[in-house]
């Protein structure tokens, strides 16, 4: 019945919503003139998003300096990502039932309600309440931007708007990091919450005025996935909390990792189970019978991990190790911004001319690991040169792969389940970037307290004083005593770079595999499912004529 059904759909449109059926068409694209107001909204959104995932990376000593909480600073920034990691499939599902726009307008409107309780905080745990709810909006403004555009432009010409999007991140990597330095420097710190509003506020209009995108149907007997939603939200919470509670509050061997090690199983188990029986998965199974996703989901995982592991704390051993200026210190991540800028922008008009794209991911994360590589061999003695060097390099891998792979995922599937995708794909990435920050995080932090106790005679750094360790407080220390808690950021840091890049090697051969299929020239949602050769019930439905 089900196969008689499937072939129908096939022959027909059914099964499809109307608006689904309207993209199928020529007419459903929108022309460069009518894309410009609606991508332009689009890139303020994903603007501040971006830049809130680097713009606390050079505030954070500071502030946490300044809410006596150093302990927990890596908080900040891991409560933002997983909330955000948590909130991209229930995004992507949601958008592709019903509708994206009325869902883009509330992640902007959560993102400035975050926004609003961190420039009040005045404890560190209130803080990181902020950035959850700043996490709650920022998914959707990933996810959403991402998929607004493929609801407009079809894959070949996409390549061009993807690689703009990839600039965005790369613009943001160091206007970020400025931004927080100025504002730490200047105004304080809470400004870099206050300018979230502007941004808001130009986004929601953009949203509310331009966003001119076919609407989505309801369909009958609509049910949204809940216990989908729920084992992804458990999954990526144990995922978050194995990676920064392991060898940090608890040893890697304590029954207490052990058992959220066990509970991972069950809840991948338990998902796997759910979603089969589920009338709309938030990660439909036939995604990962997929070759293409699975191996630029793998990839993206691990480009995920090493990004922010690498990245996210690197401005603050800039600014404690190396004594620079919280400006100074986002200055030095200007190659990186250059080198992902530059070559994301040139890769997509590349990709849009020539519908090629397999080599661009496959090099991209070759420079990435050799960055990784080679920044672990930074120390407080490291010439500028040499730094922003090795971030040129990694910038450039950057602008090669982490957008173009989200492309190559979208044009393997039809477009009512491009959200889907887009958010799936996404999802991993970000629990790769959240498994990155925490996990390094950790370490580091761990590692850093017992080298700082070490350090410093008589422990005056130590216990309670160290949580408010700021820069301004290494400059006024006994020289030898400031030389040995640099080498301790050193030694707490950037070996762990080293230890990062086997998955740069891991990705470098998932990559190896990845299919080249075609872009598409047109948004056409029957030829998507035909071509997608994942969607094994459409691939068992028979002829009409044999029916």
């Amino acid at each position: 019945m089900r196969r008689n059904e499937n072939a129908e759909a096939l022959r027909t449109g059914g099964g499809q919503d109307p608006a689904s059926r309207a993209v199928s068409t020529p007419a459903a694209e929108a022309p460069p003139a009518k894309v410009l107001p609606l991508f332009v909204g689009l890139m303020m959104a994903l603007l501040m998003f971006s830049l809130n995932q680097t713009i606390l990376a050079t505030a954070l000593p500071t502030v946490a300096g300044e809410l006596h909480g150093v302990g927990s600073m890596l908080w900040v920034s891991t409560a933002f990502m997983l909330a955000a990691t948590i909130m991209m499939p229930v995004y992507g599902k949601l958008g592709d039932m019903i509708g994206r726009k009325p869902l883009f307008i509330f992640a902007i409107s959560a993102f400035m309600c975050g926004s609003l309780v961190g420039v009040l905080a005045q404890d560190m745990n209130t803080l990181i309440i902020g950035r959850v709810v700043q996490g709650i909006g920022g998914g959707g403004l990933l996810i959403l931007s991402q998929a607004l555009i493929a609801d407009v432009v079809p894959a070949r010409e996409r390549g061009k708007y993807m690689g703009v999007l990839g600039s965005v991140f790369a613009v943001s990597s160091v206007a970020g990091p400025l931004l927080g330095g100025w504002f730490t420097e200047g105004p304080g710190w809470r400004w870099t919450f206050w300018m979230n509003f502007p941004l808001g506020a130009m986004a929601l209009i953009a949203a509310i005025f331009f966003l001119k995108v076919p609407r989505t149907a309801r369909r009958e007997k609509m049910r949204f996935d809940i216990g989908g939603a729920m084992c992804t939200s458990l999954m990526t919470v144990l995922i978050t909390l194995i990676g920064v509670w392991g060898g940090n509050r608890f040893p890697w061997l304590s029954w207490q990792i052990a058992a959220m090690a066990a509970g991972l199983v069950l809840v991948i188990a338990l998902l796997v189970v759910v979603e089969r029986r589920a009338s709309e998965p938030i990660l439909p199974p036939r995604l990962f019978r997929d070759r293409t996703f699975l191996l630029a989901t793998a990839a993206g995982l691990c480009i995920g991990i090493l990004m922010f592991g690498v990245v996210g704390y690197l401005p603050t051993y800039l600014q404690m190790a190396m004594e620079l200026s919280a400006t100074a210190a986002g200055l030095h991540m200007v190659p990186l911004m250059g080198g992902m800028l530059v070559v994301s922008s040139a890769v997509g008009f590349l990709v849009s001319r020539t519908g090629r794209y397999k080599a661009f991911p496959l090099v991209g994360v070759i420079l990435i690991t050799a960055a990784a590589v080679l920044l672990s061999t930074v120390d407080e003695h490291s010439s500028d040169l040499v730094v922003g060097a090795y971030l040129g390099v990694m910038g450039i891998g950057l602008g090669m792969s982490m957008q173009l792979l989200v492309l190559v995922v979208q044009n393997a599937f039809p477009s009512s389940m491009v959200g889907t995708a887009t958010a799936s794909n996404n999802y991993f990435r970000q629990v790769g970037a959240t498994l990155g920050m925490g996990l390094v995080g950790s370490i580091f932090t761990t590692r850093l307290l017992n080298r700082l106790g070490d350090a410093v005679p008589g422990g005056d750094v130590a216990g309670s004083s160290v949580q408010a360790l700021t820069p301004g407080m290494i400059a006024q220390l006994p020289a030898n005593v400031r030389d040995a808690v640099m080498a301790a950021y050193t030694e707490a840091l950037m070996p762990l770079y080293l230890y990062l890049a086997p998955l740069g090697v891991l990705g470098v051969a998932l990559l190896v595999f990845l299919p080249h299929k075609p872009l598409a020239t047109k948004i056409d949602r029957q030829r998507s499912v035909m071509d997608t050769g994942s969607l094994q019930q459409v691939e068992a439905a028979p002829q009409p004529a044999k029916r």
